[in-house]
């Protein structure tokens, strides 16, 4: 199944290391990420799953759930976990599915024949509370996620829900966004009454709205 930005993100019901998960309703009124490892006990993955649980704090600040999956059982999870544990310092506060029927893999587009056909690439979704899928990213299971990029793109969503701006290229929370071109200048004086910095007529800037607000 392919997955497109936009579309509501298909339910499931599948199990975890914390339960039986419901996707849709686990979700709530939270943003959610779900990110899939090839399979457990590989080194990759052990260094993803523990950075993931040490941003738990920033997470939480962004109303976003994480939730893992791999191909593998639920025995084979609680015996990797521990090893994420022993090896990263940090215990899993997130579930991870057990996906070894591959129901939530084939779902989302996670397992590219080219590749393996029997393991998951490294994708990556990013879901909004109402269910909408606003990121699509996918690695090669050979390359370590940049969790780092993910919150950035996160804390943009967030930012562009809000306010009538677009966010530049390479930019950090905080820093001058854009206005966006639906956007008139007359409308833009109601919406930005101290003004912003055109370099072109498109290409207008003003400091993060969510610092001076």
């Amino acid at each position: 199944m392919s997955i497109q930005i936009g579309q509501i993100a298909p339910d499931f019901i599948q199990e975890s290391t914390q339960g039986i998960i419901s996707f849709h309703e686990w979700l709530g009124n939270s943003w959610g990420i779900l990110f899939s490892h090839p399979k457990d006990f590989t080194p990759v993955c052990t260094t993803e799953l523990g950075t993931v649980a040490r941003l738990a704090p920033e997470w939480e600040k962004r109303n976003t759930k994480v939730l893992a999956l791999s191909v593998d059982g639920l025995g084979e999870h609680d015996l990797w976990l521990h090893d994420i544990e022993q090896t990263q310092g940090v215990s899993l506060s997130y579930p991870v599915l057990a996906d070894s029927d591959r129901k939530v893999s084939n779902l989302y587009g996670m397992i590219h024949s080219a590749s393996d056909p029997s393991l998951t690439v490294r994708s990556v979704f990013v879901i909004d509370p109402a269910r909408k899928v606003r990121l699509i990213l996918t690695y090669p299971p050979s390359t370590g996620r940049n969790f780092a990029e993910i919150l950035r793109v996160l804390d943009s969503l967030q930012l562009t829900d809000r306010f009538k701006v677009a966010t530049p290229s390479d930019w950090q929370r905080g820093e001058e966004v854009i206005i966006v071109p639906s956007v008139n200048d007359e409308q833009a004086r109601n919406l930005f009454p101290e003004g912003w910095k055109a370099v072109i007529p498109y290409l207008r800037y003003v400091p993060d709205p969510v610092q001076t607000s």
